[in-house]
Formats: C-alpha cells, structure tokens, sequence
C-alpha cells in the first residue's frame, strides 16, 4: 500500500478513535459487573502498598502499560514522543503503535532510537500486525522493528476482525500461527501477541504460549470497537454495515482475562480492553492479569503535552493504590486474591 494511502487511513483511525461516540464497542468489558469486598479496617499505610511489577525484566513502578496507538505519520511522531517521556517519568511500559509504514516507507512516525534515549529504563515493545507475516513479512522485518527502537519485545497483533470489515483489509490468515511459531523460536527479544480489541480466547492463548509466545494481552472488548472505526470510514454504505453488525462482538475483557488465567496459569498476561480508570485496573489484576493496559483512555493527553500523560496515569495509579488500601491487599499478589461480593440476591435476606 502507498505510503500517502497508509498515512490517510492511519489518520482516519485516530480522528475516529478520539470520539468514543464514534469508536466504542457496544460490548460492556465487564468489569462493572464486578464489586471488592470493601475492608473498614485495612491495618496499613496507604503510601506504603506495593504496586510495582516487572514486564520483560524491568521493574515497573506500577503494572501499566501505555497501549498500542495509531496516527497519521506526522502527529504519530508527536504522540511517541509525548509517551516515551511520559513512561519514563512515570516508571511504566510503553508498545508503540504498528511500524509498518516506517518499515515500508521509510517514515518514520518517530519510531527511531530516540524513545529509548527518552525512556532508558522501561519495558519498550514494537510492533507490527500478524496478517503481514503471510504477506512477506520475517525475521528480517521483526529485527528491524525492534532495533528501530531499542525495543524489549515485539508485539504481534491480531486484528482479524478489522481486516475483514475494512475495505482493501488482508483477507488471507492462513498460516499465521506457524510464522508466529517461526519467530518465537529465532528472534532475539521475546514476543509478545496482543488482539485489538475483540479479545484472545482461552484456547488461542494455550495455543500461543505453547508455541513460545512469552506474553498474551488479551486485549478484550468494552473499550475501542475497530469494526465501528472501521463502519465510521466506510464511504459504501453496504461496507459500512456489514461493519457496523460486528459493533458489539468480542469476548468482554473481564471473561477473558478470567478464562486466559484459568487455561494458562503461569502465563504472563496483559489486560487491556474497556480500563477505565484505577478500579478497572484493580479489577483486571483480581481476574488474573500482571499488567494492565491503557491507550485510548490517554490519546487526547498524548496529542497535547507529556505532562498531560503524567498528569493522567498519575490518577489511574493514585486509583488503584487506594483501591489496593481499601480491599487490605499489601501488594498486588494480595490483590490477586482479594475478596469480590457475590451476585445480591434480595431474596436470601
């Protein structure tokens, strides 16, 4: 695809995904449904909860992970640059969106190694999309995405969905699981799978890790819906509501993190899909996920400033500590087991 097309249609999506009127999933994620057991007496100090984690090696200062975006050549490398500085100031992960056209183009987005000078110390992830493996994609394109950016990992998304409902979309899938296996077996970082938005389900999951994929981000529904993105550029109207059926399809984020974690106990898992704030982020660690990831929540942060980012997971963080003091959890792995209410039942008063 040329290199004015990939940008316009880059463009489109970030435009698109900036209104959540336009761009949210008809599927809840979840994690409304779900309600801590509230501890009156927590017997701790709130400063002193643990939340760090580790992602790839590195500590984190606490279990998030600036998400995946996407942007139009010029102001994706604007957004880059405002999440680098942010991720480092605040101690968290950073994947940046897809690098195609960088490694098709030569544009670069700000995909260069000035977001590791920016961010030395956190887990950095590159990224490019599963259907360019059986459309010549290989070890060659991964190495040059991850040394592009200094990168930890190399995450490889699915987007099937998407690329069904998106007009010029890539149609063919077959053989993508064994070029996945292909890379976990001879790239020298881990890598990583993540879905956009339409979930990972248990059995995907147990499929990936046994071909030597090191993380999942199961990625669920209940946040950006693609297939509405994708509905919102259709100019056909028949293409557009052969997208707009697929609004509401996915796996909720909270049942696919509670699946994953059931099929793939030693699995490390990232949660994304649908977090709203520090207490869906709580909630995601109770159901079995390590880090929890956020992009479109920070989108409108990231076009402005850095500090705009700082400004906004620092909330997110001071959310989730609290809601760690207020279910007695310590730490995180406290939190993994802290008790949720049951279903009310007025009846059994």
């Amino acid at each position: 695809m040329k290199k004015d097309l990939l940008a316009e249609r880059k463009n489109d999506h970030l435009n698109i995904v900036l209104d959540p009127h336009r761009a949210g999933s008809r599927i809840d994620s979840g994690f409304a449904a779900l309600t801590f057991e509230h501890c009156a007496l927590p017997e701790l100090r709130l400063d002193e909860v643990n939340i760090q984690s580790r992602l790839l090696g590195r500590t984190l200062a606490a279990p998030l992970l600036i998400s995946s975006m996407t942007g139009g050549a010029e102001r994706a490398a604007q957004i880059n640059l405002h999440l680098a500085e942010a991720a480092e100031t605040l101690g968290i992960a950073l994947a940046v969106g897809s690098q195609r056209i960088a490694l098709e183009t030569g544009a670069n987005q700000g995909l260069t190694r000035q977001l590791r000078q920016l961010a030395p110390t956190i887990p950095l992830l590159a990224n490019f999309g599963a259907a360019q493996l059986v459309s010549g994609y290989g070890l060659d394109e991964a190495r040059r995405a991850v040394e592009m950016i200094d990168a930890d990992a190399l995450i490889i998304h699915l987007n099937a969905l998407q690329e069904a409902v998106q007009h010029g979309g890539d149609r063919n899938w077959c053989g993508v699981l064994a070029a996945i296996e292909t890379l976990a077996s001879r790239l020298p970082v881990p890598l990583v799978v993540k879905e956009v938005g339409a979930g990972i389900s248990a059995d995907v999951a147990r499929r990936l890790l046994d071909i030597g994929v090191s993380v999942i981000d199961v990625a669920g529904a209940g946040g950006t819906s693609w297939a509405a993105v994708e509905a919102e550029r259709a100019s056909d109207p028949q293409q557009r509501a052969v997208a707009q059926a697929f609004v509401g399809w996915g796996i909720p984020s909270a049942q696919a993190i509670a699946r994953v974690r059931r099929a793939c106990p030693d699995a490390q898992l990232i949660a994304s899909g649908g977090i709203r704030d520090g207490i869906d982020a709580a909630k995601a660690i109770r159901l079995g996920a390590n880090v929890v990831g956020q992009a479109a929540g920070v989108l409108d942060a990231a076009l402005r400033r850095p500090g705009a980012v700082v400004e906004h997971f620092q909330v997110l963080i001071q959310q989730l500590r609290i809601a760690c003091f207020c279910t007695g959890s310590a730490d995180l792995v406290a939190l993994a087991q802290a008790p949720l209410l049951p279903p009310f039942d007025p009846s059994a008063c």
